[in-house]
């Protein structure tokens, strides 16, 4: 059976539309210690999301979570598909408007799309909405016809009656459905009678993509719409000295100069070369304030003094840490990892039309209510007045979280009446971003005579994003983010203390990043699990099948990713194999990685990577297969050469020239290999990611014996 992820019976209700179709909404309950705190701070966070809109135009599903490249249209489609018994390509996807009324996350309560949850959230509501749509279809042509409901079948959204060999289509009888009662038993289908979850299925905007039709942000055109770029004060704090506003307009194409404050400036130009060349003839001198002399060094050092204190206990059994002073053999380090920049390939942009009785917004938003109530805070309109057309997004990794661009373009054109496109350069994008936050985890543990671990201590100390984007989800001083992965283990643990210090770093802005917590849980984990096995005298694929008597599917990802890398087989010189093992974001995951390091060279080559994921049940397998592969190129290009560090405050990198990206030629091998079931859905998006980094410092120390503890590691390595 698949496991209902909701612990009371779901409400739907059908409303008549003008256009003589019918509109479902649904309404989910949730009962966590995290999400109800989170709904304490929402004034009606149980009021309906409407998902399902039938009419004479067809069946269109209104998408609640964003396309950020996730394939989540097509997967989301082909659940709605198939409890209304349509093909794919019956089904149109249309963007939700910002309403947090009706297209909240049930498990993030914000409308938003991230942390890999947008199936895990939809799973249950959205086929619930499909399926009470075809049950009020049905009960509509059965009433028309006078025959029982059972007696009819539906076939491609055709209701047919096999006696009279009568039929209508969904939109032939969607204004009767609609005044049909909402079924209260809503049965769906079980996983034996599904004709598209689990099979291969075409994205449903890759033809737009193939023939450029799709519009990102940055695409946007609107009559008499002019094209703007901006400076930020290079030091966060920083305020702005000087410019020469004479040169700057006089550079041809330069329509005008607006300012936020003292610490963004922009330039509007008929097109972006004249607005580039306007902001550069500004001259644009900085004081950069109380952060002017903040290095990364200096971060660390805080970070460094702020973990030697006990933290918030997270998890605290059987005496942890007096099960490691009476251990045989005792192990501690200290690992850490860097800020890391979300760069994606459309760098951050908004085009705004701000009237004086209203504004539209174009842009590629994660989280539409807070995109405009960011406009609405900043020109005074009221949020009803704020239209927001949410686009297709070049690449997210968190960054588009936030609203902090829509803020400053709101603030910077409030009172410009033509349209604007404000498009910040890659350098402006790189070194404003809000950072995946350094972390610096404290961790020990020890082994009994026979290898066996007895106890495990991990304090992580790092930023919180919680206490910044959530606070009502920041509760006792616990950001559940930061510890995601340190806390718990799909290890057999007994004896186990985590902790947290919260240590804001002077001078940064820091927010979700692919991943987050466990891209550097994991990493820390399953590098300190391998120094486990090491100091045990153990092979490390053996020791940690001796910790997994208890988690059956966490064993079996190990089995099958070891199996089909050949773990024990052979290598040549200069090459190693290296495990991380995981459970994050709902799915299981083990990815072996082997690599080659020259004898002369440092650098290290990526031979192949083994990923074997259990995600529960699967909607689309290239979905799947796309999100392992993208995920695991990403998060190892983090791992092998990103890092952000900065000098007098400000940011070191300003390009893909020092913020290196995985070459083509660089990629290795990748092999996926999908455990099928029927338990409930887990995310996809970032769990790879979180695999890259522990199984590549695993493979560094099996062919160089070199044991790294902090990030990058081509740098650790002196490549």
């Amino acid at each position: 059976m698949i496991k209902n992820l909701h612990s009371r019976r779901s409400f739907l209700k059908g409303t008549a539309l003008a256009t003589g179709g019918i509109l479902l909404s649904l309404q989910l309950p949730d009962t966590t210690r995290t999400r109800a705190a989170l709904a304490a701070s929402n004034p009606s966070p149980f009021i309906p999301n409407a998902f399902v809109k039938i009419d004479d135009q067809g069946v269109t599903l209104i998408m609640p979570h964003t396309e950020v490249g996730q394939g989540i249209y097509t997967s989301s489609a082909m659940m709605m598909a198939e409890e209304l018994e349509l093909d794919l390509d019956q089904v149109k996807v249309e963007a939700a408007p910002p309403d947090m009324s009706k297209y909240m996350d049930p498990n993030l309560y914000d409308q938003a799309t991230g942390g890999s949850l947008s199936t895990r959230s939809d799973w249950m509501r959205l086929r619930q909405a499909a399926a009470a749509a075809r049950i009020m279809m049905v009960s509509a042509a059965a009433a028309r016809w006078k025959v029982d409901p059972s007696t009819l079948k539906v076939e491609r959204g055709m209701i047919q009656d096999p006696a009279t060999k009568q039929q209508l289509s969904y939109a032939e009888i969607a204004p009767e459905a609609a005044s049909q009662p909402v079924p209260n038993d809503i049965k769906l289908k079980d996983p034996s009678q599904f004709r598209l979850i689990g099979t291969r299925a075409k994205r449903v905007d890759t033809a737009a993509k193939v023939n450029g039709s799709v519009l990102y942000g940055i695409d946007i055109r609107q009559p008499g719409m002019k094209i703007a770029t901006l400076a930020l004060a290079p030091v966060k704090g920083g305020k702005l000295a000087s410019m020469d506003e004479t040169a700057c307009r006089a550079t041809p194409g330069v329509i005008d100069i607006v300012k936020s404050g003292d610490d963004a400036v922009a330039v509007i130009g008929e097109h972006m070369w004249a607005a580039k060349q306007g902001l550069e003839a500004l001259a644009l001198t900085w004081d950069h304030g109380a952060n002017g002399k903040v290095t990364l060094d200096s971060i660390v050092a805080k970070m460094d003094e702020a973990s030697r204190a006990q933290g918030v206990v997270i998890r605290n059994e059987k005496n942890a840490q007096a099960a490691i002073d009476k251990a045989a053999t005792k192990l501690s380090a200290v690992y850490q990892s860097p800020f890391l920049s979300h760069s994606p390939l459309e760098p951050l942009n908004c085009t705004l039309h701000i009237r004086t009785d209203g504004a539209e917004l174009w842009v590629g938003t994660q989280v539409p209510v807070r995109a405009q109530k960011a406009v609405a805070d900043a020109t005074g309109l009221s949020p009803d007045k704020v239209v927001v057309h949410n686009q297709p997004m070049g690449g997210a990794f968190g960054r588009r979280l936030d609203v902090d661009s829509i803020e400053i373009a709101a603030k910077l054109l409030k009172d410009i009446r033509y349209p604007v496109k404000l498009v910040w350069t890659r350098e402006q994008d790189m070194t404003h971003d809000y950072y995946r936050p350094y972390y610096y985890d404290r961790v020990a543990a020890g082994l009994d005579a026979d290898g066996k671990l007895v106890g495990r201590t991990h304090r992580v100390t790092g930023s919180s994003i919680y206490a910044r984007w959530a606070p009502a989800a920041f509760i006792n001083g616990v950001d559940p983010d930061a510890v995601d992965g340190a806390a718990e283990t799909p290890y057999d643990e007994d004896a186990v203390l985590t902790d947290y210090v919260r240590q804001e770093p002077d001078g940064m802005n820091t927010s979700w990043w692919r991943g987050v917590g466990p891209t550097h849980n994991v990493f820390v984990v399953e590098s300190f699990v391998d120094e486990m096995a090491t100091a045990a005298k153990q092979d490390p694929l053996e020791f940690r099948r001796r910790m997994l008597t208890r988690n059956p599917r966490a064993l079996a990802v190990l089995n099958l990713a070891a199996e089909k890398a050949g773990w024990g087989q052979k290598l040549p010189a200069g090459r190693g194999r290296g495990i991380s093992l995981q459970f994050a974001f709902g799915s299981y995951l083990a990815h072996i990685l082997e690599i080659e390091v020259g004898a002369s060279d440092p650098m290290i080559r990526l031979v192949r990577s083994v990923i074997a994921v259990d995600c529960g049940i699967t909607i689309n397998p290239d979905t799947v297969l796309a999100q392992m592969q993208g995920g695991v190129i990403f998060g190892l290009s983090a791992a092998m050469f990103n890092e952000i560090t900065l000098t007098d405050g400000a940011v070191d990198q300003t390009n893909f020239d020092t913020y290196r990206v995985m070459r083509i030629n660089e990629v290795p091998k990748i092999e996926v290999y999908q455990i099928h079931n029927n338990e409930a859905p887990g995310g996809v998006g970032e769990a790879a990611t979180a695999a890259a980094a522990g199984a590549l410092a695993n493979a560094i120390f099996a062919t160089t014996g070199k044991r790294i503890r902090s990030l990058p590691l081509a740098d650790a390595l002196g490549g």
